[in-house]
């Protein structure tokens, strides 16, 4: 059985939710603040988080990038009734899994924990390194090196990282790494996409303007090349 925790200061929330995800055989904890939530996620160590943004004592941003920081491998979803554009990219830049507007129904919110679990479960694979050139990753641990130096990623470049490993010289679209690899369905801008490779280029390519690895492939999206 999953644990899952709910960070939300609404506690009119809790039952519904309760109600329905116990019934799936979920393992529900709960916090009503950031300082709580925080304490709760170092002792609980959930399968995943439900992160509300407006949360006294710390705010959410700031508790999606501290918990992302300790534990990048546990994914969250974010809960708000804002749907401002600026949000949803700090968030995902932040690391967040997914972005639920409010009001919802517990139901909704069960529908994208599924698939954020299903998608955080294929991605673990024990063991799994992978060289390329100079440069060396273990994706279960997030470290990489290049040259025996180790280089710092966030989350989600390990992800992209990771995807371009598993389709190696293959042409794959924005939409489909966005997809993919962030889990934004209907996300409004492949830029993020293009911030992310331009972050790759300039961290693992001797010449970020002339890859050798990171390619693009114009007018379709990107290829890696070992």
């Amino acid at each position: 059985m999953e644990k899952l925790l709910i960070i939300e200061d609404d506690r009119s929330l809790y039952k519904p939710i309760k109600h329905v995800f116990e019934y799936e055989g979920y393992v529900l904890h709960f916090a009503a603040d950031g300082e709580s939530g925080l304490e709760a996620f170092r002792k609980v160590s959930p399968a995943l988080v439900v992160l509300d943004l407006k949360l006294p004592k710390i705010h959410g941003r700031e508790l999606c990038r501290t918990m992302k920081h300790e534990a990048p491998e546990i994914p969250i979803i974010v809960l708000s009734a804002l749907a401002d554009v600026v949000d949803k990219v700090l968030l995902l830049e932040l690391g967040a899994d997914d972005y639920v507007t409010k009001p919802f129904s517990p139901k909704e919110l069960l529908a994208r924990i599924r698939t954020v679990l299903r998608r955080a479960h294929a991605a673990v694979n024990p063991g799994e390194e992978y060289t390329f050139e100079n440069v060396s990753v273990d994706f279960n641990k997030m470290e990489l090196t290049q040259g025996g130096i180790q280089v710092s990623l966030t989350p989600h470049e390990f992800k992209l990282l990771r995807y371009f490993v598993r389709n190696p010289e293959r042409v794959i679209s924005r939409d489909e790494l966005l997809n993919e690899v962030w889990g934004y369905n209907c996300y409004p801008s492949t830029r993020t996409v293009d911030n992310h490779l331009v972050n790759l280029r300039q961290k693992l390519e001797k010449d970020p303007l002339q890859p050798n690895h990171f390619k693009t492939v114009h007018g379709v999206g990107y290829k890696f090349v070992p």
